[in-house]
């Protein structure tokens, strides 16, 4: 892969979001649209993470959200932003956070 600048990576606004909605988005295994708190507003997103988290167990999850993404449409949907996870054999695992940190602190 390419490698960037640190200025370049400085340009995403990574946060932590807190899941408040979660439902799965039917005619789909693996995606899931969701309500974000971001801090200074709440965020629709959609991610492919169905096959691994029932959408009732990540409602209260706290995670770390790309939130200076353009928006993009799936399956009709408008997703404002990303959360991150790690590809483990084709499956989509977050990270979430331990410790109780508050919803639009900025990821560094």
């Amino acid at each position: 892969m390419e490698q960037i600048t640190f200025d370049e990576f400085k340009r995403m606004d990574l946060r932590v979001g807190q899941v408040l909605k979660a439902e799965k988005v039917e005619g789909t295994q693996k995606l899931v649209k969701l309500e974000v708190d971001i801090g200074m507003e709440k965020r629709q997103m959609v991610a492919g993470v169905a096959e691994v988290y029932p959408p009732e167990t990540l409602i209260g999850k706290k995670i770390i959200v790309v939130a200076n993404l353009k928006p993009a449409r799936i399956r009709g949907i408008e997703s404002q932003g990303m959360l991150l996870a790690a590809d483990l054999e084709g499956k989509a695992i977050i990270p979430f956070f331990e410790e109780d940190v508050p919803a639009g602190t900025k990821v560094r």
